[in-house]
């Protein structure tokens, strides 16, 4: 199932993970374990927010999906199933 992840990150946590150097670390191996389909960066709502889109073959993947962001950025984690257009024109042509 595809899924958006959107992580806001804590700006206290964040701000001592960028002056150590550690904010890019985190978000590399992050990215490497989750292979996201795409993965944005800016901010929203005046924080640093991370947003992913990915696909998550069960929702027992769902907790290891989001812990980093959690435990290491004190994120706020909202995950979101989202769909491509081709899986929209798919779940249209059965509502025939």
């Amino acid at each position: 199932m595809r899924v958006m992840l959107k992580a806001t990150l804590d700006t206290e946590k964040s701000n001592e993970l960028v002056r150590s150097g550690k904010l890019s670390e985190l978000m590399k191996e992050t990215l490497e374990r989750l292979h996201p389909e795409a993965a944005y960066f800016g901010p929203l709502g005046g924080r640093r927010t991370c947003l992913l889109v990915l696909d998550l073959q069960d929702s027992s993947q769902i907790p290891p999906t989001g812990e980093p962001f959690f435990s290491e950025m004190h994120a706020e984690v909202e995950m979101t199933p989202v769909m491509n257009a081709e899986d929209l024109r798919k779940g249209l042509s059965e509502l025939r």
